[in-house]
């Protein structure tokens, strides 16, 4: 039988290409998909609650008979309805309405609905509550579980999304998910299986500590957040484990160049960059791949480090660039090396998305044969059609300020 994290959604009764389509806007698109898109918060629904003893800012079932409904015009058109039981009375308000939701709301019939108690003009009422018109004759049973709300998109209502995480939960007895952690660390962790966990989190008893989910610490919670650290790590060792199998150019430390270059300079190193520009430039002098984080204030001399390492790559005869994220601050930076390397006879290269003809062709003539020892610019350095002669080094500022997408291709 096909795994469920193989399993498209339109396997599900009702799931066209439309909902599939809206439904991968959520990051759905397998049934494993449906199980991990965990509620944001839950409604209790479990239990009548009293007119009498609604207090504001709470939300509730309550159930009544309907003593009136009317179209009032106000500041905004609104549809109210009175509805009753035997210890109080309140207003049910809707400012978006079909005109026929009017004529389902008859006097004496019995309605039940939930939704937020606010205070009104007239006493409390409940804004957009959900509703349904009672049959005597068949009560509607309470549900027995927490109600829970999905994160949502235009076209999917949260009835929706619970009737397809109840479709794909009832697959779970033939299809149970494969458990990636030991049993000895889930029994020494006090831990609940994966399937017990998504499922308490998908229909959590009455009973269960709301408080507790709201903030994220219930055990089930904790269960599925401990996988998702564990698996990042790990995919984290891999990665390093990967890149250090294909190795990288090891630079020579050239004194004679960052001499000339920290004569220049218009300012003496501090301590702590000194330290800093050390320990990168034995990790470039390794022939295996450096990824370094590289963090501090405004004005702490990131920059300058940078300028350090650059010269180095550019020494041992390759080239090294350098992205910002904004044509404002690759200009800002542009505008530095030049001054900073010009003395040393280092040619600047310069790139961005709005440079066009000539201007372009000659940096990217540049960039190709090698003659641009630095290169700067905004992402457009890493376009299809950008080729380095030798790029040893890349630099990246401000990393966290660009897509998804952009660090993927880097």
């Amino acid at each position: 039988m096909t795994s469920l994290d193989q399993t498209p959604v339109t396997q599900l009764r009702g799931i066209g290409t439309q909902m599939r389509d809206k439904l991968a806007r959520l990051g759905i698109a397998t049934l494993q998909d449906i199980l991990f898109h965990l509620p944001i918060r839950y409604m209790d629904r479990t239990r009548i609650s009293p007119i009498g003893s609604l207090q504001p800012n709470t939300e509730a079932v309550i159930e009544g008979e309907i003593r009136g409904s009317d179209i009032v015009m106000g500041r905004r058109r609104s549809l109210i309805c009175k509805v009753q039981d035997n210890t109080g009375l309140i207003t049910l308000r809707f400012f978006h309405f079909a005109a026929a939701q009017r004529h389902t709301m008859q006097v004496g019939s019995t309605m039940r609905c939930y939704g937020e108690v606010r205070r009104g003009s007239a006493g409390l009422e409940l804004y957009h509550p959900e509703y349904q018109i009672l049959d005597g004759k068949h009560p509607e049973p309470l549900a027995k579980n927490l109600t829970p709300v999905y994160p949502a998109t235009d076209g999917i209502t949260q009835h929706r999304l619970r009737t397809i995480t109840e479709q794909t939960l009832a697959l779970l007895d033939a299809n149970n998910l494969s458990e990636l952690l030991p049993q000895t660390q889930t029994n020494e962790a006090q831990q609940s299986s994966l399937v017990d966990a998504l499922r308490f989190l998908h229909r959590p008893p009455a009973n269960a500590p709301v408080e507790q989910l709201a903030k994220g610490e219930h055990p089930a919670q904790q269960r599925l957040a401990f996988e998702e650290l564990l698996a990042h790590h790990l995919s984290m060792q891999r990665l390093r484990q990967t890149i250090r199998q294909q190795g990288a150019p090891a630079f020579v430390k050239d004194q004679q160049l960052t001499a000339q270059f920290l004569e220049v300079l218009p300012f003496a190193l501090t301590t702590a960059q000194q330290r800093v520009s050390d320990e990168v430039c034995a990790d470039i002098c390794q022939p295996l791949p450096m990824l370094r984080l590289l963090q501090g204030d405004v004005g702490s001399g990131k920059t300058v480090v940078a300028a350090l390492a650059a010269l180095q790559a550019i020494a041992s005869g390759y080239q090294a660039a350098i992205m910002a994220p904004t044509e404002i601050l690759a200009e800002q930076h542009r505008q530095t090396f030049e001054a900073w390397f010009a003395p040393l006879n280092i040619r600047v290269g310069w790139l961005s998305g709005k440079l066009k003809g000539k201007a372009r062709d000659y940096q990217l003539s540049g960039i190709a044969d090698g003659s641009a020892q630095l290169v700067v610019g905004t992402h457009a350095l890493f376009q299809d059609q950008v080729e380095f002669g030798n790029l040893g080094l890349t630099i990246i500022d401000e990393q966290h300020r660009f897509g998804v997408h952009q660090r993927l291709a880097l």
